[in-house]
């Protein structure tokens, strides 16, 4: 989490607090050494409104990584033709302030809404589809690991293995 952070020229985005139930269960970033993270992942994991088990990721890119619509089953790098037609079928609180999401057609085995939040993509994965991920965004509020005051005490689950493949 540090590492990211410290390293990370998009955001870092936390859901804090977390959802009952829910753990992070890690991160990632895309980039190198010299240009730093130019995308994030958060890894979150915790009950579906459903039935089992639910991961979602959060994840802020530049535009043209392509890391969020890897993780989404898209081909190209953004969410696509028609993106932000009409209004936004989700809002987040981004650092206090409502941040419009909307759905993605995406691969069918889970639910993708992408949005734009402090001129960077904002991308929410959830597994499985049918999980409710609307509901969940709904009541997240999400903050920057790297702005300062944002040591929280983390409940840690097992290593999301949605973060092996972008799959």
């Amino acid at each position: 989490m540090e590492a990211v952070s410290r390293n990370a020229r998009v955001p870092v985005w936390l859901p804090w607090p977390l959802p009952p139930g829910w753990l992070v269960t890690g991160f990632t970033e895309a980039g190198d050494e010299r240009t730093g993270g130019r995308a994030t992942v958060v890894a979150l994991s915790g009950p579906s409104v459903t039935r089992g088990p639910a991961d979602l990721l959060l994840i802020a890119e530049e535009p043209g990584v392509g890391l969020g619509a890897g993780f989404a089953g898209l081909d190209g790098p953004d969410p696509g033709d028609g993106f932000g037609a009409g209004p936004p079928h989700a809002k987040i609180e981004v650092k206090g302030h409502p941040a419009a999401l909307w759905c993605v057609d995406a691969a069918p085995d889970r639910a993708v809404y992408a949005g734009e939040a402090l001129g960077d993509w904002l991308w929410a994965i959830a597994w499985p589809a049918e999980a409710g991920c609307l509901i969940v965004l709904s009541e997240l509020s999400l903050r920057d690991l790297r702005d300062d005051g944002q040591a929280f005490d983390l409940p840690f689950g097992a290593f999301s293995p949605r973060l092996g493949g972008g799959s």
